[in-house]
């Protein structure tokens, strides 16, 4: 399967995740300003991919700019940042991988000859960025491996997979772990309204593993339940909070309600770029909301009145009391959220 952000002889390319299932499609990102539209129209998402996508997007913007003296590139620079970063302000990851590269070529002004130099540096920054995300995925497929359990139902919500990521995704990463351990059993994936990751990702690239899917619509997850079909929910996020607090995809919270209700393990992996210790509760994680067509219409077909009032929020917020664990790639955290959130990841 194609990865979702590459990065080849000094090019980036994004797979075109609009166009799948029925399109294969890999784009070259040939300006900062295509990287962002890139980004606004979610042909790039998912939490880590996003950061990994963000830096490599600074590289493109910056690579005609090595000829400036050192200010002007740093002034260059930390505008491609401020615009990237403004495409998608819930996914924390995104924020977190541009600071790292402005801050790393904070760091190397003084040693650096020239902007040039400034350049390699932050190429090196982009590829170690995007090789830790590897090594953490492969992290949170070890430690959430144990809880898939032969012949279990395990839902899925919208696409924390490898396409959202680099290689194995965070909620799928026990899935792959599990399956090529040869355990049997089967995934329940919502479609994932209104832009349907859930069927047009999830259900794909788990199927492309060889992975057992069932597709279901959102609204069908409580019969699911109901019916003791799912053991098991695992949800990726865009951004954790102090206290646990989890922004996910819109349903992710209607989902963690249903699982509390019957007595379902409610599992979110991330990796540590999107735990964000400087908000302290999710109350205070802005919200983006989409375009209104997202709604009115399914696919190409309009099925909403004229003038109707929507709201389109992209994200929602699971308070830590509906989370069982939060798998890390430095181990599963279990409440109280707080104290053991900023024990590993406050520094």
């Amino acid at each position: 399967m194609k990865e979702a952000v590459t990065w080849e002889h000094g090019e980036l390319y994004l797979l075109d995740q609009t166009k799948l299932p029925g399109e294969v499609v890999v784009e070259r990102q040939a300006t900062a300003a295509q990287v962002q539209d890139s980004i606004r129209q979610l042909k790039v998402r998912g939490a880590p991919a996003l950061g990994i996508a963000g830096a490599y997007g600074l590289l493109v913007g910056m690579r005609d700019s090595r000829e400036v003296s050192k200010q002007m590139f740093m002034d260059l620079l930390q505008e491609h940042a401020r615009r990237t970063e403004s495409t998608r302000p819930t996914a924390v990851n995104l924020g977190w991988a541009l600071k790292r590269m402005v801050r790393t070529a904070e760091q190397a002004y003084d040693q650096a000859a020239d902007s040039s130099e400034l350049y390699d540096i932050l190429e090196q920054e982009a590829v170690r960025i995007h090789e830790e995300d590897r090594q953490i995925n492969r992290n949170i497929a070890r430690h959430g491996l144990g809880l898939i359990r032969e012949g279990m139902g395990v839902l899925t919500h919208c696409n924390a997979g490898a396409l959202a990521t680099s290689v194995l995704g965070t909620a799928t990463a026990p899935l792959y772990a599990a399956h090529e351990k040869g355990i049997k059993f089967s995934v329940y994936v919502d479609e994932t309204r209104p832009l349907l990751q859930g069927s047009r990702l999830t259900a794909w690239e788990l199927m492309q593993a060889g992975i057992e899917v069932i597709l279901i619509t959102d609204s069908m997850a409580a019969a699911m339940m109901a019916e003791g079909n799912i053991q098991l929910v695992i949800v990726g996020t865009d951004r954790v909070a102090a206290n646990g607090d989890v922004a996910n995809k819109i349903g992710t919270l209607g989902t963690a309600v249903l699982a509390k209700h019957f007595g379902i393990p409610f599992y979110v992996a991330c990796p540590s770029s999107t735990i964000d210790l400087e908000t302290p509760s999710g109350s205070m994680i802005i919200i983006e909301e989409r375009g209104t067509e997202e709604v009115t219409h399914f696919g190409l077909r309009k099925t909403a009145p004229d003038g109707v009032r929507v709201r389109n929020p992209a994200f929602d917020v699971t308070p830590h009391e509906l989370v069982t664990g939060i798998i890390t790639d430095r181990g599963i955290m279990q409440a109280p959220y707080s104290g053991r959130l900023r024990e590993l990841f406050g520094g």
